[in-house]
């Protein structure tokens, strides 16, 4: 028999967006967006401002009267009005006079520059000037902030705080964004008992699970979780109920090929469309996918570094382009490694766990070499991989990594 080698990580992604498709668009109100990813680019329906504004309380003049002037050698101009944010009067600028604005307001016709009010002077009917102000001095020009016909917002983009007030300035109550997907996350076997059930001598609580879970829900997405026994039947029911009413499924443990192993054995009876199963990273080899009712179907390891590994470099990144998000990745920084990496493998991606200090202009990453798996997750703060083709990264070396924080 011959055996093949697993797919590279590049190749499994390349599969894995190959075959995932973002879920359908609803219409919500712009707060409701929030979080989500947007279906479509976003053009401005209107200019904001819609006016040359003011950004100062000041005095509207023309930049060429007061040029030169000084607290020695004033500029003293007639007071031609006042004008308010929201004003709709229009008292022209004319030469030897100035307008009072304040901020917001309408740059009258005729001014070109607004001189801030601390270098000023009020004597009865007018505005002494001590400063010069150059064409354009606190004027905020119509459309800055945006120009209708202009794009916003860019398809895929996640809707922010920020992101919805622009796109509230640019005239819209309503974004189309890609539904959140509803994930289900089943761990599988005989010794995993539910947190907050009894736990008995020899079992463990499925803490797996608890993760995929918190990562889901920090980018968004609905979980559902479910605990199995190593029971083909019993896998086999929840397998095929949760692939009718969820929108991906990912199973944590029994992922790899012993008696006890039966999600790949029970996916097949089920008819699944496998893609890969075992892939060259590590940890987390055992990662698997494919579609079964036209969901997404994502196996993981059960060990807990192998489990989260899988889910962060390949599951995580099908979930996100479910979702819609442009960018299907964890955030990237560089960094400079605190001491030497080592890998086994040449042909394989191997994947490191570490803390950040800030040391100098890039962060520091030390590995993490802790003896307890889980802790040593939980105070990781990146990622940096070993790459196909090297088993070793200098200390020193500046490398991109993933944060996890």
């Amino acid at each position: 028999m011959i055996r093949t080698l697993p797919l590279g990580l590049d190749d499994a992604l390349k599969l894995t967006f190959e075959k995932i498709h973002p879920l359908a668009t609803i219409r919500v109100e712009l707060l409701d967006g929030l979080n989500l990813a947007l279906a479509e680019d976003t053009l401005a329906r209107v200019d904001s401002p819609s006016i040359d504004a003011s950004l100062k309380d000041g005095y509207a003049v023309i930049s060429s009267e007061v040029q030169g002037a000084t607290h020695k050698c004033p500029v003293r101009l007639k007071l031609a009005g006042r004008v308010s944010a929201g004003d709709n009067q229009e008292t022209r600028v004319a030469p030897g006079t100035a307008v009072r604005v304040l901020t917001g307001a309408k740059i009258p016709p005729g001014a070109n520059a607004v001189v801030s009010e601390e270098y000023t002077t009020i004597e009865e009917d007018g505005v002494t000037i001590c400063i010069d102000a150059e064409p354009g001095r606190n004027i905020l020009p119509k459309g800055t902030d945006v120009a209708a016909g202009r794009i916003v917002a860019e398809k895929g983009r996640l809707v922010t705080p920020g992101l919805a007030g622009i796109m509230a300035a640019a005239g819209h109550k309503h974004v189309t964004v890609v539904r959140s997907p509803l994930v289900a996350i089943i761990a599988t076997g005989n010794e995993v008992v539910a947190p907050g059930q009894p736990l008995p001598e020899g079992k463990l609580y499925a803490s797996n699970m608890t993760t995929l879970g918190g990562w889901c829900r920090r980018y968004g997405m609905q979980v559902h979780l479910d605990v199995v026994k190593d029971e083909a039947d019993e896998i086999y029911r929840v397998l095929g109920h949760q692939a009718d009413t969820a929108d991906a499924v990912v199973t944590s443990g029994g992922a790899w090929t012993s008696d006890r192993d039966l999600v790949a054995q029970v996916l097949e009876r089920l008819g699944w469309q496998q893609a890969f199963h075992r892939i060259r990273i590590g940890p987390g080899k055992a990662v698997g996918f494919g579609l079964l009712k036209g969901k997404p179907v994502f196996i993981l390891p059960g060990g807990p570094p192998s489990n989260l590994m899988g889910f962060l470099q390949i599951a995580l990144p099908g979930l996100l382009k479910l979702a819609g998000h442009r960018w299907t990745g964890l955030p990237i920084a560089n960094v400079r490694l605190a001491a030497e990496l080592r890998g086994r493998y040449a042909d394989w991606t191997q994947f490191r766990y570490g803390t950040l200090s800030k040391d100098d202009d890039v962060p520091t990453f030390h590995y993490i070499k802790a003896k307890s798996r889980l802790r040593s997750m939980a105070e990781a703060q990146a990622v940096v991989a070993i790459p196909e083709g090297q088993t070793v990264l200098p200390a020193g070396k500046i490398v991109a990594a993933q944060l996890l924080e």
